[in-house]
């Protein structure tokens, strides 16, 4: 079967936990026998918008600048009038669309799934569902009810106090999706969210959780030994719940460490923590081999976002490499984490709440370090293979039958 995966981000170009999903499913096809082409985003060039087919991996990627006034991983540099007119662009320029349609043209696909279309355009799900090609989207966040994409933890009042605008917003993107065929979602938050606001009425909605990483761990039984070790991975952004994590971590007793891999916005701000508090390690931005290596000397992943998440991917990988997790009780992590059993959750900002839970994980460390496989097994259903297949299982009730 010829897949088409089109989404905004695509390696080099990534900004979280949602690219490595859809590397994973690409590499996971791939290796299924199918034939799999990706249409994603780049920085402007020279000034012009430029299509540029990329065959230097297995699968083409065909790349170009969506005209526009910034490249979407810069959305943070500009002020929010910049922003706005961003959005407009993005909603209602027939560019994207046009190209996408024109690739889609030459490469004649019979499934097309899509993720994350804001930054790309949002004229192409009317490129695709002009052409009657069975279309399956994949939802990673809220960027189709917020702007920003991101609903922070104690600001909820804002969807209230911007109503009317966000209430505009909603109905261009609602109209602007028009009618895939399918609808796929990792957590029930992200299904209840969209069906509140009245998105994909009519179109099946299906519950799918992200996929764990392929990659084989090795367990040990128990401890290594020394004080508890602590990880953080993601972006260095305060949405990610980063300073909040080193200022609660700077009233931790005792020789507790802190790893952090990653990098953001924020980094100069954790580097200068770790310069003051040795306890801090600043490891960087790391490959996904490296990675591994970080999860295999840890007691334990702490994720204390602020922001409403959907189905974070370092948790998945957290758990399959059988490190329990400690994460904030926000959007759709409480549906991962089983309280006691492989983590803790705790009250999103709150630091009391934080510093509870990182007692009584260490209190258990050693218990912990001997169910790692116990831990790595919450999440066996989530295996890449199955994720792929359940995929095109689902995708086979829209698409054609074949004569």
């Amino acid at each position: 079967m010829k897949i088409g995966i089109i989404t905004n981000l695509y390696p080099p170009y990534a900004r979280g936990g949602a690219e490595n999903v859809i590397v994973r499913t690409v590499g996971q096809l791939i290796a299924m026998g199918h034939d799999v082409f990706v249409i994603t985003g780049q920085p402007k060039r020279a000034g012009v918008t430029k299509l540029v087919l990329d065959c230097s991996s297995t699968e083409r990627t065909y790349r170009f600048f969506p005209p526009n006034f910034y490249f979407t991983l810069d959305d943070y540099k500009n002020p929010w009038p910049i922003r706005l007119l961003w959005h407009i662009v993005d909603a209602f320029s027939p560019i994207p669309g046009n190209i996408v349609g024109s690739i889609l043209d030459d490469e004649k696909p019979d499934l097309v799934m899509t993720h994350n279309l804001k930054g790309l355009g949002l004229t192409i799900p009317a490129a695709i569902q002009s052409r009657g090609i069975p279309h399956l989207h994949v939802l990673h966040d809220l960027q189709l009810v917020i702007p920003s994409g991101l609903l922070i933890a104690g600001k909820e009042y804002l969807l209230t106090y911007a109503k009317p605008f966000y209430a505009v917003y909603r109905a261009i993107c609602r109209w602007r999706l028009g009618h895939p065929g399918l609808v796929v979602s990792p957590s029930q938050f992200i299904v209840d969210q969209y069906t509140h606001y009245g998105f994909f009425k009519g179109i099946p909605f299906v519950m799918q959780p992200n996929p764990t990483p392929n990659f084989h761990q090795v367990h040990r039984a128990e401890r290594l030994g020394g004080p508890l070790k602590l990880l953080f991975v993601g972006q260095l952004t305060t949405h990610k719940g980063i300073e909040f994590l080193l200022d609660t971590f700077a009233k931790v007793p005792g020789e507790t460490q802190l790893l952090i891999v990653g990098e953001g916005p924020l980094t100069d701000f954790v580097k200068e923590r770790a310069e003051k508090d040795s306890r801090i390690i600043h490891m960087g931005y790391m490959v996904p081999d490296e990675l591994m290596k970080c999860y295999s000397v840890a007691d334990a992943l702490v994720v204390p976002s602020l922001c409403y998440e959907n189905s974070p991917t370092v948790i998945y990988e957290a758990l399959h490499a059988g490190v329990p997790v400690l994460a904030s009780r926000i959007g759709g992590v409480g549906e991962l984490v089983r309280e006691g059993d492989t983590g803790y959750l705790f009250a999103p900002g709150v630091a009391s709440d934080l510093l509870r839970v990182i007692a009584e994980l260490d209190s258990r460390k050693d218990d912990f370090a001997k169910r790692r496989d116990e831990i790595a097994r919450s999440v066996a259903p989530f295996s890449l293979n199955k994720y792929a297949e359940r995929l095109l299982t689902l995708a086979a009730h829209i698409m054609p039958e074949k004569k």
